[in-house]
């Protein structure tokens, strides 16, 4: 099983992508689909119609890095965009490990996560 930091950021893209790319096909779907840089150490996660394959496009110091996965039985259950012309959804990392080993997420409860941020809001606030 793979393993990512929780800090990383991952782009799911909103619609299905021609996964016959590459590596300069993917980092051009990133640009044009996503409106990201893929230069930016993210994940971006790409999908095919039949939502049985799945492309994940990430940018080491070294280069570029793929990561495929096929499912043999099944879908992948994708999230879908919450805003209509929405082109990419936000994910965790843990989500999308879940999603790579074909876990089905649309029951899952999410709890609330603690953030630093909001705790110090709370201590100023007393």
């Amino acid at each position: 099983m793979l393993t990512f930091p929780s800090t990383v950021r991952v782009y799911l893209a909103a619609e299905p992508v021609d996964l016959r790319k590459g590596f300069d096909g993917l980092s051009a779907a990133t640009r044009t689909i996503l409106k990201r840089d893929p230069l930016s150490g993210y994940f971006f996660v790409f999908y095919n119609r039949r939502r049985n394959r799945l492309k994940v496009l990430l940018w080491q110091p070294s280069g570029f890095l793929i990561i495929y996965k096929r499912l043999e039985r099944g879908c992948f259950q994708v999230p879908s965009a919450t805003r209509f012309g929405q082109t990419h959804v936000e994910m965790e990392a843990t989500e999308l490990l879940l999603m790579i080993e074909g876990i089905d997420l649309r029951g899952a409860k999410k709890r609330k996560r603690w953030s630093p941020l909001k705790a110090l809001a709370g201590q100023a606030a007393v």
